[in-house]
C-alpha cells in the first residue's frame, strides 16, 4: 500500500452534483431581467448612438418596464396577496423580490430621466426637435393653441369630481391622468376636494406649435400640458391649488383553469374586460407632487409608496416615440437598410420548384420578410393548392399574411388558422383576426387552455401529378411584416417529406387534440412515434435538450472537448442549468448567446468555468434561437421558437427543428453564429454575479460589430429590392390579380 486514498468515478461524480446543487448557483429571473433592461438604457446613454436612436431606446426601456410591471410585478403582487410565501430557485420570497425590483427599477429610472435631459433632449434640438412648456410660448402660440384647445380637446374630457355623491372612479391601466385640487370647503374643513381627468389617449399627444405661416417645424407641446394649463375650463367657479399628472399601473397577469373554461374565446373575452383581479402596482407622479395629494392616491389604490415612482419629467416616454419618424437629418438615425432577397429566390417566379430543389434558409431581417409573403400569396393563388394551415401568435395589423389566407379560402382552399387569443396584450387584436377570418370561410382554431400555441409553422399542401406534396416554412420569428424588419429570427422553407410528416402531425395535435378526453395523444410514446425529426413542447424538448447536452459530456475528453453554442433570447429553466454546469465540469465548451434573461452563472471556479454568456444589443432585437451541439465532430443544429424556460417546456406549444442541409450548417455556424461570438462592439459579458460588462478589445483589434457585418454579408449575397413595405404590398397586389 503507498497510503494514497482511491476515490471512485461515481464518488467523484456524487460530490460534484451534490456542489450544483441549493439556491446560490441561480439567479433571480425578475432581477436578470431587469439588468437586460438597463442594458437597453446603455444604447440610449452610448456616445456612438444617434439621437432619433437614443430616443427610440429610451422608449423601449419605458414600454419594457410597463409590460414587466403588468405581468411579472402583477403576477408577485397576486402570490403576496394570496399569502404565498414559497421562495423561486434563486431562494428569493414573492415580497422580497418586489422590495428588489423596486430598488433597482427606481435607480434605472432615474438614470433614464438624466439620459433624457442630458443627452437626447440637446442633441434632438440640434436635429431641429423641441418640446416646448406651454408657458413659456408667446402670445401667438398661446393664442392658437388655446383655440386647438376649445375645438379639439376640451370636448372630449370628462372631468369626475370625488365628493359623497360621486365615489372615487376606477383609475385605468396605464392611462395618464391629471389630479386636480381645490381650496377646501369652508363648510366643510374635514373634506379635501379633489377630482380627476383623463388625458385623452384618442388625441395626438405631440401638439405641433404653429407661427404665422401654419407651421413651426419639429416644435412641439404635450397633450397633458395644455390640459393642465386650461384645467380652470372645466371646473369654473371652483379655486384650482394644484394639478398633477399621474399613471397607474395595474396586473394584467392571469390564469385560465382548464376544468372551468368551456370555451376558450369567451373566456379570454371575459377575462379582459374584468377589473376585479387588476391590482395597482406601481404608482408614477410627477417629481414634487403634495404629500396630501399622493396620499389620497395611496389610499384609494390600497398601494404603500414603496410602489410610488417620482418622475423628474415627462411620464411615460413611450409616447414621444412619433419624433422618430420626422423628417430630419439622416446623421440622426441608424444607416438606412433594405432587407435583400436571397439569389435563390429573387426573379423566380415558382417558388415551390425552388423549395423542391432544395432547402431555403432564410435570416430576418437580412433576408426581407417578403419571400415569406410570397410563399403564403403564391399558396393561395396556385390552383394545386388543395390546403394550407399556419399558426399566428403575434400579427400586424392589416397584415398581409391574414390578406392572403382570407383570398385562398375564397378561392375554395381548405384553411386553418391557429389563432393564439391568449398572446400578452394582442388577445384583443387576435380575436378581431379571427372574427375576420371566419368571415372569410376559414377555420380558426384557439389553441389550449392550458398552454399557448407559441410555434411559428406553415404547412402548404399541393397536388402533384398523382401525388401531394407538403411545403413547410418554420421560424423563430411571428408572422408579422412589421416586427419582421427590427427582430432577427431565423426561418426554414423546406420540402423535406420527414420534416413535412412532422408539421402535418403537429397540426393534427394542435387542432384535434380534446383536453377532456385525449390526455393519450401526448404521451410521450405517442408523441416519439409520430415525430420523427421535430421535438415538441410540453411533452419532449426539455428532455430533448438535456440528452444532447448529456452525449456533449459523453463524447467529451481532454483532447476532444464537448461544445455547445446556444443563441436565445432567455435562459431560466433550473434543470437544464444544473445541466450546462456538470457539462462545464466535464470540460465542454459552452458559448451562450442570452439577449435578455439568464440565471444561469458563467466562470464560477469548479462549477461553471468552460461557460461564457454574452448578450448582444444593437439596432434589431436580437430574437433567433439556435442551439449548436458539436456531437464529436458530426454537428447538430435545431432552431425554432422555444427558450430554455420552464414555460417554453412545459406551458406552451412549441417545437425545434434540425437544419439538415450541410451547406445552411455551415451558413449558420460561419456567417451567424461566429460572427456573434466575434462581436467586439455591441456584446456584454455576464459576471458570475449578474452583471455584464462591455467586451475590451485590444487598439489593434478590429472592430467587428455582428449586425453590421450581417448587414455587410446580405448586401453582398442577396439582390437589391424596392422599399420593404413596397415590396410587401407589392406581392400582395400581384398575386391577388391571378383570380
Amino acid at each position: 500500500m503507498n497510503g494514497k486514498t482511491t476515490v471512485s468515478p461515481k464518488k467523484v461524480k456524487a460530490t460534484m452534483e451534490s456542489n450544483l446543487k441549493g439556491p446560490s448557483l441561480l439567479l433571480n429571473r425578475e432581477l436578470s431581467w431587469i439588468e437586460f433592461n438597463r442594458r437597453v438604457l446603455e444604447e440610449a446613454e452610448d456616445p456612438e448612438t444617434p439621437a432619433l436612436e437614443k430616443l427610440k431606446f429610451i422608449s423601449i426601456f419605458s414600454s419594457n418596464l410597463d409590460e414587466f410591471f403588468q405581468v411579472r410585478v402583477g403576477a408577485l403582487a397576486r402570490l403576496v396577496q394570496a399569502g404565498v410565501i414559497d421562495p423561486d430557485q434563486s431562494g428569493m420570497l414573492p415580497k422580497q423580490q418586489i422590495d428588489a425590483i423596486a430598488g433597482k427599477a427606481r435607480i434605472y429610472v432615474a438614470q433614464q430621466y438624466q439620459c433624457l435631459q442630458d443627452k437626447v433632449l440637446p442633441l434632438l434640438k440640434q436635429a431641429g426637435i423641441e418640446i416646448h412648456a406651454v408657458d413659456s410660448l408667446d402670445k401667438k402660440e398661446t393664442h392658437k393653441l388655446n383655440a386647438y384647445f376649445e375645438s379639439q380637446v376640451f370636448p372630449i374630457l370628462t372631468p369626475l369630481a370625488v365628493d359623497a355623491g360621486h365615489p372615487f372612479p376606477f383609475l385605468g391601466n396605464l392611462r395618464l391622468n391629471l389630479m386636480v385640487m381645490f381650496k377646501e370647503s369652508p363648510t366643510n374643513m374635514d373634506a379635501q376636494p379633489y377630482a380627476f381627468v383623463e388625458v385623452p389617449s384618442v388625441l395626438q399627444r405631440l401638439i405641433r406649435i404653429m407661427d404665422e405661416k401654419g407651421k413651426k417645424e419639429h416644435h412641439f407641446v404635450l397633450l397633458e400640458d395644455l390640459v393642465r394649463s386650461s384645467i380652470g375650463s372645466l371646473f369654473p367657479g371652483m379655486k384650482i391649488t394644484n394639478c398633477v399628472p399621474f399613471r397607474v399601473t395595474r396586473n394584467q397577469d392571469y390564469d385560465l383553469h382548464e376544468d372551468s373554461v368551456l370555451d376558450l374565446l369567451k373566456s379570454v373575452e371575459a377575462e379582459l374586460k374584468d377589473r376585479s383581479n387588476k391590482i395597482a402596482v406601481r404608482l408614477e407622479v410627477k417629481e414634487g407632487i403634495p404629500k396630501k395629494m399622493l396620499q389620497i392616491l395611496c389610499k384609494h389604490l390600497e398601494m404603500d409608496e414603496t410602489n410610488v415612482y417620482h418622475i423628474p419629467g415627462p411620464l411615460n416616454l413611450c409616447g414621444l416615440l412619433p419624433l422618430y419618424d420626422l423628417p430630419v437629418s439622416p446623421i440622426h438615425l441608424d444607416e438606412p437598410f433594405n432587407p435583400r432577397i436571397p439569389k435563390r429566390l429573387a426573379g423566380k417566379s415558382d417558388i415551390f420548384s425552388v423549395i423542391r430543389e432544395g432547402d431555403v434558409l432564410i435570416h430576418h431581417p437580412y433576408d426581407s420578410f417578403a419571400v415569406v409573403v410570397d410563399f403564403i400569396n403564391s399558396a393561395a393563388e396556385d390552383p394545386d393548392v388543395l390546403a394550407i394551415k399556419q399558426t399566428l401568435y403575434r400579427i400586424d395589423r392589416d397584415s398581409p399574411i391574414v390578406e392572403a389566407l382570407c383570398r385562398a379560402a375564397e378561392n375554395g382552399k381548405q384553411v386553418t388558422a391557429v389563432v393564439e387569443i391568449k398572446a400578452r396584450f394582442d388577445e384583443e387584436k387576435n380575436i378581431d383576426f379571427a372574427h375576420q377570418m371566419v368571415k372569410s370561410g376559414i377555420n380558426p382554431v384557439y389553441g389550449f387552455v392550458k398552454w399557448k400555441i407559441h410555434c411559428k409553422a406553415t404547412l402548404v399542401v399541393r397536388r402533384e401529378g398523382k401525388q401531394l406534396r407538403r411545403y413547410v416554412h418554420l421560424s423563430t420569428g411571428n408572422y408579422n411584416s412589421l416586427t419582421a424588419q427590427i427582430y432577427t429570427d431565423v426561418g426554414l422553407m423546406t420540402a423535406d417529406p420527414g420534416i413535412g410528416n412532422d408539421v402535418s402531425s403537429l397540426f393534427n395535435v394542435i387542432t384535434g387534440f380534446n383536453s377532456w378526453t385525449g390526455s393519450d395523444m401526448l404521451k410521450p410514446e405517442n408523441i416519439e412515434s409520430r415525430f420523427k425529426k421535430i421535438f415538441l413542447a410540453p411533452v419532449n424538448i426539455q428532455d430533448r435538450v438535456i440528452a444532447l447536452i448529456e452525449r456533449e459530456i459523453k463524447k467529451s475528453s481532454p483532447k476532444k472537448p464537448g461544445r455547445i453554442i446556444a443563441k436565445m433570447n432567455a435562459l431560466i429553466d433550473e434543470r437544464t442549468i444544473r445541466t450546462l454546469y456538470r457539462a462545464s465540469q466535464a470540460g465542454v465548451r459552452i458559448d451562450l448567446i442570452v439577449r435578455g434573461i439568464c440565471c444561469l452563472r458563467p466562470g464560477i471556479p469548479g462549477v461553471s468555468d468552460n461557460i461564457r454568456v454574452r448578450s448582444i444589443l444593437d439596432r434589431f432585437l436580437e430574437h433567433s434561437r439556435i442551439y449548436y451541439f458539436h456531437n464529436g465532430g458530426e454537428p447538430e443544429i435545431y432552431s425554432g421558437s422555444a427558450d430554455w424556460m420552464p414555460r417554453n417546456f412545459k406551458k406552451r406549444a412549441e417545437i425545434l427543428y434540425p437544419i439538415q442541409d450541410q451547406a445552411l450548417k455551415t451558413r449558420i455556424i460561419d456567417e451567424i453564429l461566429m460572427t456573434y461570438l466575434t462581436d467586439n462592439v455591441k456584446a456584454r459579458m455576464m459576471q458570475p454575479d449578474g452583471s455584464y460588462q462591455r467586451v475590451r478589445r485590444d487598439p489593434n483589434d478590429k472592430s467587428v460589430r455582428s449586425q453590421s457585418t450581417l448587414i455587410a454579408i446580405a448586401r453582398k449575397g442577396g439582390v437589391k429590392s424596392p422599399p420593404y413595405s413596397q415590396l410587401v404590398r407589392q406581392i400582395g397586389k400581384k398575386k391577388g390579380k391571378k383570380k
